[in-house]
């Protein structure tokens, strides 16, 4: 048992950047992920002939450039070797065990300092100083509850690999988002008929504006109603009306939720072989009812409805979730433990300003800083943290504009947490510091 020694739990973008993180303030730590290979979503998840939908520029690491010859908007197979690279430059592999599955992550006794217990699929257990928690949130696959009962094939998006799971049958695709808008597009080169259906509007931005990746002329700094203004005005000359494409109009403000950048659904839109089909009322055998009573049949419905965000080898009662949000104090702590962190889960999904690299570096950074700080401190960082009116945010997507000023705002606070958390906590009974132990596993 090593009470100093981290466990990183994942290895895709935000493990990666975590361990990289510690490895350059000198945190021992151990890095555990289920896959053969590092990559997370990349490597297993992410299907055959995807691209990212935010440019290189918006998603490569702060600090890791990717290639130069890398397109505007990498493959699947361009981000996994990216990754690989990444791994081996900041010499990763020292500490990375691969293949290892995680059962259970549990507190042992506050008494005894906050130390973790986790439980591997091996029947192992080990003992650490603290853990990051950055297995990512797209493997708990979200299907939609309706009612009847469909005979046909059924497919969620996390099993989807490439067009030929689709040839020469009637597809429908359910979903608004990302995920369904490329599947859809498949469909529409190979299938019978590709439909999408969609419960309501959803705003749809072009990969590129004016010649400029959308992504990054997002990162102008202008208030955000000029942005919104300036980008409907550029969406109505470029794009025209949603409704003549047969898509509803959005009935919530630009960049409030997460929008689609895809050129090619308008595309197939414009030559009828995909067609937009209203929320789905009820499944009969092959039949699917919608809300506007429209009856079609079809062969194969794929869920492209996303996944829920939690950590079921948790113990209950540490995080809690919330309309798949977790009660995280500023996205990263555990509100009552101490040395236990969530990182890359919830808060920082990107959208198109930022992809996952910039606020991944940035938060990584503001990690290895918070398990030193919290090294000197006798209460669980998210209690101080809270009373400093540092509170959870309700909603699901957090602006990663808004959480790129924060995090360099908390990197400086956390230092001097230790002089404050007696003030903060005057008449309060102190937590006992954490020690040297001697206990053994």
């Amino acid at each position: 048992m090593d009470t100093e020694r981290i466990a990183v739990i994942g290895a895709g973008f935000a493990g990666l950047g975590a361990a990289a993180a510690l490895c350059r303030h000198g945190i021992a730590y151990d890095q555990f992920d289920a896959n053969r290979e590092v990559g997370g979503l990349w490597f297993r998840g992410a299907y055959r002939g995807v691209h990212t939908i935010t440019s290189k520029g918006t998603t490569q690491y702060s600090d890791f450039p990717m290639p130069a010859d890398y397109p505007d908007f990498p493959s699947r197979e361009q981000v996994h070797a990216y990754l690989e690279s990444f791994a081996e430059h900041h010499q990763l592999g020292r500490h990375l065990h691969l293949d290892t599955r995680i059962e259970r992550i549990e507190p042992v006794e506050p008494s005894r300092g906050g130390l973790w217990r986790l439980r591997f699929a091996s029947g192992e257990a080990r003992t650490y100083g603290g853990v990051v928690i950055a297995s990512g949130q797209c493997w708990d696959r979200r299907y939609p509850d309706l009612p009847g009962r469909f005979d046909g094939e059924t497919l969620h998006s996390g099993e989807y690999q490439d067009a030929d799971q689709l040839r020469d049958k009637r597809v429908l695709v359910v979903g608004g988002g990302n995920s369904a808008a490329d599947i859809a597009v498949d469909a529409a080169r190979v299938a019978a008929c590709s439909h999408i259906s969609m419960r309501r509007g959803t705003w749809y931005l072009p990969k590129r504006l004016l010649g400029v990746p959308t992504g990054e002329l997002l990162q102008r700094g202008l208030p955000k109603w000029i942005e919104r203004w300036l980008f409907r005005a550029l969406l109505r000359l470029t794009v025209g009306r949603y409704e003549s494409y047969g898509l509803e109009c959005p009935d919530e403000p630009l960049f409030l939720t997460h929008p689609i950048l895809n050129d090619q659904l308008l595309y197939w839109l414009q030559h009828g072989r995909v067609q937009t089909r209203r929320g789905i009322r009820r499944l009969d055998g092959r039949r699917v009812e919608f809300v506007d009573g429209r009856v079609e049949e079809y062969d194969l419905i794929c869920f492209a409805t996303g996944y829920h965000a939690s950590i079921p080898f948790l113990a209950p009662g540490v995080v809690a979730f919330e309309n798949d949000v977790p009660d995280l104090v500023a996205g990263l702590y555990a509100r009552t433990h101490k040395n236990l962190y969530v990182f890359g889960i919830g808060k920082l999904k990107p959208i198109p300003r930022y992809g996952v690299g910039p606020p991944i570096s940035a938060g990584a950074e503001l990690l290895a800083v918070s398990i030193e700080a919290q090294r000197q401190l006798r209460r669980p960082l998210g209690e101080i943290l809270s009373r400093l009116g540092m509170a959870p945010r309700a909603e699901r997507l957090l602006d990663p504009r808004t959480a790129m000023r924060l995090i360099p705002l908390l990197t400086r606070l956390l230092p001097r947490l230790r002089s404050m958390e007696n003030l903060l906590f005057s008449g309060a009974a102190p937590q006992p510091a954490r020690g040297p132990l001697e206990a053994s596993e």
